[in-house]
């Protein structure tokens, strides 16, 4: 099983990660969370050449491929071996991603991108079982990410109507795929945006 948050930075993925490895861990459910790009050697260098404000020259097409590239390294190192394992995982951002952010941020052609992603997760196989994205109007994400107060990476200082082009990408995936992506009202209080989580996984026998 393989369960992925999806959304704006800022939208509050790696507080309701932790509340579901909370639970996850309360009900004695094997599980690992990855990140994306990362969770591997490999794919942690390709993370930072990807976020280093100093590669402002990254072509988009190369922007592309380098998060190809680290989720194939992923899906092969990571994701198979924990699932032959019998592990839950839970990821901080997969293939929507790309597809919102190069495809409908970058105005990317979405057919080359779902080739791509469908190549990565080896023809489509380990795409994600449940996808929650934590939606939330781009203003409140960006000022959420702001408060924070730490140093803004690469991808986190595009300008707005970037991001507003990334969540509108992100509303349409879940439209297209209603049966996988859940669209979660993140603008809640956390307790309230995980409560309608767990609903989910609870109604798919899943915690």
């Amino acid at each position: 099983m393989i369960i992925s948050f999806e959304g704006l930075d800022g939208s509050g993925k790696s507080t309701q990660i932790r509340m579901l490895s909370e639970k996850l861990e309360m009900i004695g459910k094997k599980y690992t969370v990855l990140r994306e790009p990362g969770g591997n050697s490999i794919s942690e260098n390709i993370r930072q050449i990807l976020l280093d404000k100093n590669n402002y020259a990254i072509e988009n097409e190369t922007e592309l491929l380098l998060y190809i590239a680290s989720r194939i390294q992923l899906v092969k190192n990571c994701i198979i071996p924990l699932l032959n394992d019998g592990n839950l995982i839970i990821l901080d951002r997969f293939a929507d991603s790309t597809t919102a952010y190069q495809g409908y941020g970058r105005g990317m052609d979405l057919k080359v991108i779902r080739f791509l992603n469908n190549f990565a997760t080896i023809d489509g196989k380990y795409m994600p079982d449940i996808t929650f994205f934590l939606d939330m109007e781009t203003d409140a994400s960006l000022s959420r990410m702001e408060s924070r107060g730490e140093e803004i990476n690469r991808m986190e200082s595009a300008d707005s109507e970037f991001f507003k082009k990334v969540r509108n990408g992100f509303i349409e995936i879940s439209k297209n795929e209603p049966g996988r992506v859940i669209r979660i009202n993140a603008a809640n209080i956390k307790e309230k945006v995980f409560s309608d989580i767990e609903s989910v996984l609870k109604e798919r026998n899943i915690i």
